[in-house]
């Protein structure tokens, strides 16, 4: 395996810094590839998440098992202080079209197979996934970790919700009042306009209700049931993150019929596919702090997945 420095979007106003791990030759084969999408928020190439590189261990696992890996820099990681005042950010800007660029990159590797370039999309990286696919990725197949059908801001309300059932009284009252205003926000943002949406504060001094609003006009379930191309969906059963009901479950209520589709999930993994430590939202620092590696079989899942596309 040889690791390779290399920029997205060199020509682009946001190239990304990025690593791609190639397997070693053998006999002269083009390798098939894989792109590796983040989850939500600024995240280096090796989607640092506390102690924990999960991005750099996919990589490594995979190229030693004779699949190229490209990993990059998110854009929002690099250029978060420019584009934080920009309104108008959506999924788009932040994550869809530089994955389609680095999927063009692999594609231009002489010693990439250009037929056999997947994705694989983590957590909100998952859920955006079959889009990217869809405006430009033309990926061989999508391997979904962690991802969801729902839309995002039903995630954040579960998510809101668990740590109010975990809080004493005195706090629990507080905090409903606070997820009652938030509920109330996210039950309004399809009736904005774009330039309503981009003008409405949802999250924080800089989240916009258009980010919401326009990644929920692009529903990851149309993309789903449109696909024909293979698709994994892998999720941990200890995510706290996501529900193994509405989410996993979801996906296979969703896509049961479609034989395209293989799911697995896997028992006592946490939302990076690494052992569980406490297993509860609101010990998310705790956990993530725990120094930890993406358990060595969903590598060898994926990788066997792949190679037998």
């Amino acid at each position: 395996m040889a690791e390779e420095k290399i920029v997205i979007g060199a020509k682009t106003n946001h190239p990304l810094n990025g690593m791609l791990s190639i397997p070693d030759e053998a006999n002269g084969l083009l390798c098939p590839a894989v792109v590796l999408v983040h989850g939500s928020g600024p995240s280096s190439m090796d989607e640092n998440i506390g102690n924990n590189h999960p991005f750099r261990d996919l990589a490594e696992g995979l190229s030693e098992k004779g699949i190229a890996v490209l990993r990059y820099d998110k854009r929002t990681f690099v250029y978060g202080k420019q584009m934080k005042d920009d309104v108008g950010i959506s999924v788009r800007e932040e994550t869809i079209e530089d994955a389609i660029l680095a999927a063009e990159f692999l594609r231009n590797d002489t010693r990439v197979d250009p037929n056999r370039v997947f994705v694989i999309g983590h957590s909100l990286g998952g859920m955006l996934a079959p889009r990217i696919d869809a405006e430009g990725g033309h990926f061989a197949g999508i391997i979904i970790m962690a991802g969801s059908p729902r839309k995002l801001e039903e995630i954040l309300m579960d998510q809101n919700y668990e740590v109010l059932n975990s809080l004493n009284r005195f706090l629990k009252v507080i905090a409903k009042k606070q997820i009652a205003v938030l509920s109330a926000k996210f039950g309004k943002i399809y009736n904005l306009s774009d330039e309503e949406a981009k003008s409405t504060k949802l999250l924080g001094k800089y989240t916009r209700a258009y980010y919401f609003k326009e990644m929920g006009e692009h529903p990851s379930t149309d993309y789903l049931k449109a696909l024909d191309k293979p698709l994994l969906i892998l999720q941990g059963d200890k995510d706290f993150h996501l529900s193994i009901e509405k989410d996993f479950g979801g996906y296979q209520k969703l896509l049961c019929d479609k034989p395209n589709v293989t799911f697995k999930l896997y028992p006592n993994l946490n939302h990076l596919f690494m052992p569980a430590v406490y297993g509860e939202i609101r010990k998310v620092k705790k956990e993530y702090r725990v120094a930890q590696h993406v358990d060595e079989q969903v590598i060898q899942d994926i990788a066997n997945w792949i190679l037998s596309v």
